[in-house]
């Protein structure tokens, strides 16, 4: 097993905050797997054949299992993943949504919904996604408790990301994150969960021992380099 050659520094041992783990990038890649599974983007999509094997090795989940009918075999579309006109709903709902100038750039213009895709969302466009629209977005089309454990992740990415945090509310965080993803857990394959779907259980423990979200995720830095390449 390696070692990480920062234990040679003489105080890394008794350093609380060994990692400064990116808000944004977690954020990112979380709305990602959630859009990408319930939108069911072709390439993209969590629950796979693959992941469908993997529910009967581990899981208890009779209806997610594949069904074979002789030399061909068929997966059940699972709860989480919308239906054809619902996706097609999404689409064009957010074909239809416009923000009061520098909320959000124009996310109509990334919408295709010929094809039903996304094309050229940047890092804000995920944080607006992930903090506002995702419970809009399902509401009535996914069951209530699909539905309820997607607005308890966005209201936890909300939450970690305010400008005053106090220590009572930082624990409380602590601990419904953990059962928020314990929630998704329930519902998604064993597949779905990368280490981008573990990485918000730390994040309560940074804000408490580094400080506040926005002074420590990447923003600033990729707005500077977006300037300098200009």
């Amino acid at each position: 097993m390696k070692r990480s050659i920062f234990w040679e520094l003489p105080y890394w041992k008794t350093n609380l905050l060994r990692h400064n783990l990116d808000v944004m990038h977690i954020e990112k890649n979380v709305f990602e797997n959630i859009f990408n599974t319930v939108i069911d983007v072709k390439g993209k999509i969590k629950d796979n054949i693959k992941a469908r094997l993997d529910v009967t090795l581990f899981c208890n989940r009779k209806n997610m299992e594949l069904v074979c009918d002789g030399s061909r075999v068929a997966k059940p579309r699972a709860s989480f993943v919308l239906e054809k006109n619902a996706q097609l709903l999404v689409y064009k709902w957010l074909k239809s949504l416009r923000f009061p100038d520098g909320h959000a750039s124009n996310i109509s213009r990334l919408v295709n919904t010929e094809e039903c895709r996304l094309y050229g969302m940047k890092s804000h466009d995920y944080h607006v996604f992930m903090q506002t629209l995702i419970p809009l977005a399902f509401r009535d089309l996914l069951p209530k408790g699909i539905w309820d454990a997607l607005t308890e992740i966005n209201h936890f990415f909300r939450d970690i990301c305010s400008s005053k945090l106090n220590v009572d509310r930082i624990e409380r965080l602590e601990t419904n994150i953990v059962e928020t993803i314990c929630k998704h857990e329930m519902i998604f394959p064993p597949s779905f969960f990368d280490s981008m779907e573990h990485l918000p259980v730390h994040l309560p423990f940074e804000v408490k021992v580094g400080g506040l979200v926005q002074y420590r995720w990447m923003y600033p830095f990729e707005r500077l380099d977006i300037t300098v390449a200009m």
